[in-house]
């Protein structure tokens, strides 16, 4: 590999998130700077998702909301959440593509998980870590808040570096054959009408 692919996919992420907090707002229009189908434009996609339904999450908390309101929100959520499989599974269809030539060793082994739903964990840091150094410099904050969230904001970026290395070594091993993918699409059962018996025994 010419380069390592947490190298591009963190810096991708931070740009989505700070393009998010223009507006801070759910509805904002996405404005994907890349061009359409290249793995940077879903890398971003990905992240935005991630952005989005974060700020739905603390929405739907407030003890204050209307019940209608959080009915709507969980609905978004759950759409939010096929979208983001949907992606994922999309990502790891860009590494499936990449690889499909590689010579896979017969002592190759699989990994717990996908690439990309490893890199989704990582979507999911980089949102944490902003959030998280927001909190660091609050100016309305006690001190000893400041300095437990601090604390925490270095765990997260100890995280971070870990996980990025696991990523890289993972697809290095995939692109040496020392371990191959395997990726089981489409095994959600809340939204399938065939599969979630709420859904069906309502035919």
């Amino acid at each position: 590999m010419n380069m390592q692919f947490t190298t591009l996919a963190f810096p991708i992420f931070e740009q989505s998130i700070r393009d998010y907090h223009q507006w801070d707002d759910v509805d904002a229009e996405i404005r994907n700077p890349f061009p359409e189908k290249s793995i940077e434009y879903y890398l971003y996609l990905k992240n935005w998702i991630d952005a989005v339904q974060w700020h739905l999450e603390d929405i739907i908390r407030n003890p204050q909301i209307d019940a209608e309101k959080a009915l709507e929100i969980k609905r978004r959520i759950d759409r939010s959440n096929q979208d983001r499989t949907d992606l994922v599974e999309l990502i790891d269809s860009y590494f499936l593509d990449k690889y499909k030539n590689v010579a896979i060793s017969e002592m190759a082994s699989i990994n717990t998980e996908s690439p990309a739903w490893a890199i989704d964990r990582l979507s999911i840091l980089a949102l944490k870590i902003y959030h998280m150094r927001l909190e660091t410099e609050r100016e309305d904050a006690e001190t000893e808040h400041t300095t437990a969230c601090l604390n925490k904001l270095n765990i997260l970026l100890e995280q971070r570096s870990d996980l990025s290395l696991a990523i890289d070594q993972l697809l290095e091993d995939i692109e040496s054959g020392k371990k191959y993918m395997k990726v089981y699409k489409q095994m959600k059962m809340y939204n399938d009408p065939n599969l979630n018996p709420v859904l069906y025994g309502k035919k």
